[in-house]
């Protein structure tokens, strides 16, 4: 979805050049060549530019409030990526609003109009589970509104983002279950719509397919986030016939409710089946038997995006941000649900 006024964006696009150098070239900056000043200019009007003032005006109009929406606050992984967040704003003169959509999708879209009505300087948003149309979030685009996704970003719209190795977090968790002896791997998915989601589906497959197993979809169970959905999803599996050795699970929640559920079969962790998560919130290390997961680097996710956010806060005049997309390394950590305890990096 594009906005109907031509931008900096689109010229830079017709001449393959940077925004930046497009911005550089209207306002006659001396490191510009003049035959690229004078293309600029020409094709500036020839598509009718107009400055946006809207976004001028948010960029010149400080309040020194950064704008936060993230799913739910209650999670490990989002309350260390506040942290970072807030770290990084405090030290550089801004205060944080934080907003929780609770997963729904009309939360959500009241939090960023809350947030627009209070004028913040910029926003980070990590997607709820319910998010499939995204016309807020590309309004605040076409208003000029500095913006940054981080942890669960829209695929298709142009703002920057900062997320985890999901494939390669997920691949490595396959892989040791693999390297563990286990032969029928079931994967617990997270919400279909959600790109964290597919990327960890996909890096799943991948080292299943690279250590010649033969992909069984009756193996993969959409779920969703939670503990309830994760022993509902354990039930499903065990009752259509399948009894796999070993399980992924999307998040940590999905695990420990597929542990919950074996434990009322039954059926014994890590003997009769290996459990591994993902995220590393506490009481993952804290159950029984202790849960293998993938560890994300949350405060770590939280500076960087809040970082990259100032970055685009702090651009003169009508400079266009370049786009980024950072992807943070993600640790395996090996607990009693698989086998003794020890970390590797991923």
């Amino acid at each position: 979805m594009k906005s109907s006024q031509i931008t900096i964006k689109d010229i830079a696009r017709a001449l393959k050049i940077s925004p930046s150098t497009v911005s550089r070239a209207l306002k006659d900056h001396p490191d510009i060549s003049p035959a690229t000043k004078l293309a600029v200019r020409e094709l500036a009007q020839e598509l009718d530019y107009q400055p946006n003032s809207v976004a001028l005006s948010l960029r010149k109009s400080r309040t020194h409030t950064l704008g936060v929406v993230i799913p739910q606050i209650v999670h490990h992984f989002f309350s260390t990526v506040i942290a970072g967040i807030e770290d990084v704003a405090n030290d550089a003169g801004y205060q944080v609003i934080i907003c929780q959509s609770n997963e729904s999708y009309e939360r959500e879209v009241q939090s960023v109009q809350a947030l627009l009505g209070s004028r913040v300087d910029g926003m980070l948003v990590s997607v709820a589970q319910d998010t499939q149309e995204v016309r807020h979030f590309q309004n605040l685009i076409n208003k000029g509104m500095p913006l940054v996704f981080f942890d669960r970003m829209v695929e298709g719209l142009e703002a920057s983002s900062v997320v985890v190795d999901d494939f390669g977090g997920a691949y490595r968790a396959t892989e040791h279950l693999i390297r563990q002896g286990r032969k029928k791997i079931a994967h617990l998915a997270g919400p279909e719509n959600l790109m964290i989601s597919s990327s960890r589906q996909k890096g799943y497959r991948q080292a299943l397919e690279d250590f010649g197993f033969r992909m069984q979809p009756d193996l993969v169970i959409t779920a969703g986030l939670t503990i309830e959905e994760g022993s509902e999803a354990m039930r499903k599996l065990l009752n259509s016939g399948q009894r796999p050795d070993a399980i992924f699970a999307a998040n940590d929640p999905l695990a420990i409710g597929a542990l919950k559920f074996l434990k009322t079969q039954g059926i014994s962790v890590p003997e009769d089946v290996a459990i591994i998560g993902f995220s590393d919130e506490p009481i993952t290390s804290l159950i029984d038997p202790p849960l293998t997961t993938v560890a994300q680097p949350g405060y770590e996710m939280g500076k960087l995006a809040t970082h990259m956010l100032l970055q685009q806060i702090e651009l003169k005049d009508e400079e266009e941000p370049e786009l980024q997309r950072k992807e943070l390394r993600t640790e395996l950590v090996i607990r009693q649900s698989t086998s003794s305890e020890k970390k590797l990096a991923s």
